[in-house]
């Protein structure tokens, strides 16, 4: 079973790289960017989704199962 913070974080990425792709063709629909510009910032926009939630996901990962455990000395 996945864990639910694993999920939320997951849809949080894809929502905001959805969103990021939709500006972007807005940008493309109304002259800003050229077809060229715009094919190239959705590529560079779904790369840094990725990568910014593999760091994501690697950092929640190590916190939920740390490799080192404490050692407490009383």
């Amino acid at each position: 079973m996945v864990p639910a913070p694993l999920i939320t974080g997951t849809v949080i990425y894809a929502i905001i790289g959805a969103a990021l792709c939709a500006l972007t063709f807005g940008a493309l629909v109304t002259g800003k960017l050229s077809k060229d510009n715009a094919a190239i910032a959705n590529v560079v926009i779904v790369i840094a989704t990725f990568s910014t939630w593999l760091f994501w996901l690697c950092a929640w990962l190590h916190q939920w199962h740390p490799l080192i455990r404490p050692i407490y000395e009383e």
